[in-house]
């Protein structure tokens, strides 16, 4: 999902337990014994697996709580001990799903689990190929918006689970799922502040569908690119200046220091103005502070929304001002969009962070990727 802010989107949906007409047998396993999935960089979830379930437990939901959840996934055939102390219950695999953001989209397709996605609420801002064809054959059924959500239509589905998150534990939806029961998991990849963290959701679908080890083999990978990119970044000669963001409604927003997008630029050995501010969230600053700070930055990367120079220049003079723009060095992750117009950075580069790596690398340090092509992010003209 993405909505067209200034940096991000926040989603929201609802939390529920599964009880339906495909009930889970029962018979007793003795003494299961308890094993621990490797999470390395999420901070958000962890993954335990006994003999004949796994649980899924979410630390950290939404920002500002102590809140947390439990999920049971029961292979069929096995017995829950304590069932009712869990908040949703799934059997596993899982072979009908709706999931509420398209960072959601991305873990279906690298896990060959595209067909399993039943619904989706606003369907056009959704940019993969793959899935955009199903779309289009029918088999995805619009499900309206994450606030206001088609009950009606989700329940006709009859989905094996569906993978929501909140920005906060109020939502009227939530009672009216969870009275059906069917079964919600929060998913809270959005929370994560490290790159690496948020690419490690995909162990959180890869237990839904019994492909732990899949899911970890495509993470291992990415983290291998990731973590080489950041290597070879760390060898550059110099180290560029960068500032980033736009002005919304006459306030500039950009990532503070400990964010997700301030990672990303450290590791590819820029030197981020604001990298010193606290929070893992988005700066709200005036235009004369920007101005001051970053007037002779060398690098200017995701100006909000702008696809070209021009743009800029006439949504406000003072952008001229600064060195990046007299010098072309803007370069904006807004320009490749699907087919009825989602952004593909919303969409893909929570879970490939190596690929936006390795598009910083090559605009900080160009020298250092001479062939390669960038994948998310352009240069405004």
């Amino acid at each position: 999902m993405q909505k067209i802010v200034v940096f991000f989107s926040f989603f929201i949906i609802f939390t529920a337990c599964k009880n339906n007409g495909d009930a889970i047998e029962t018979k007793k396993s003795e003494n299961p014994k308890r094993k621990k999935i490797e999470v390395k960089y999420a901070k958000g979830f962890e993954i335990n697996t006994f003999e004949g379930y796994k649980t899924i437990t979410l630390k950290n939901p939404w920002p500002g709580t102590n809140k947390t959840f439990t999920y049971a996934l029961v292979e069929k055939g096995t017995f829950l001990p304590n069932a009712t102390s869990f908040d949703a219950v799934v059997q596993i695999p899982v072979k009908r799903i709706v999931v509420t953001s398209t960072t959601h989209i991305p873990s279906l397709e690298m896990l060959g689990e595209t067909e399993t996605l039943v619904g989706f609420p606003n369907l056009s801002y959704i940019s993969s190929e793959k899935t955009r064809k199903r779309i289009t054959e029918g088999k995805i059924t619009e499900l309206g918006k994450n606030e206001d959500l088609n009950t009606e239509i989700l329940i006709d589905l009859s989905p094996d689970a569906v993978i929501g998150f909140a920005v906060d534990g109020n939502n009227s939806t939530f009672a009216t799922i969870e009275k059906t029961g069917i079964p919600v998991l929060y998913n809270s990849d959005w929370t994560e502040t490290s790159p690496l963290g948020k690419a490690e959701w995909i162990k959180f679908f890869g237990v839904l569908f019994n492909k732990e080890k899949e899911a970890d083999s495509i993470f291992k990978t990415i983290e291998t690119e990731y973590l080489s990119a950041k290597k070879i970044a760390s060898e550059a000669k110099e180290t560029p200046t960068v500032i980033s963001g736009a002005m919304y409604k006459d306030i500039w927003y950009m990532p503070q220091g400990d964010s997700w997008g301030a990672q990303f630029i450290a590791d590819a050995n820029g030197d981020y103005l604001w990298k010193t501010s606290k929070g893992t969230g988005s700066l709200s600053l005036n235009l004369e502070s920007v101005l001051e700070k970053g007037h002779d930055a060398d690098v200017w990367v995701g100006p909000g929304q702008f696809t070209s120079l021009e743009e800029m220049k006439n949504a406000s003079q003072v952008y001229t001002q600064f060195k990046a723009f007299k010098n072309g060095k803007v370069y904006s992750y807004s320009m490749k969009k699907g087919a009825t117009g989602g952004v593909i950075y919303y969409e893909l580069a929570p879970n490939r962070p190596d690929l936006v790596l390795k598009d910083l690398i090559q605009i900080f340090h160009p020298e250092l990727f001479r062939d390669r092509e960038l994948y998310f992010f352009n240069k405004l003209q």
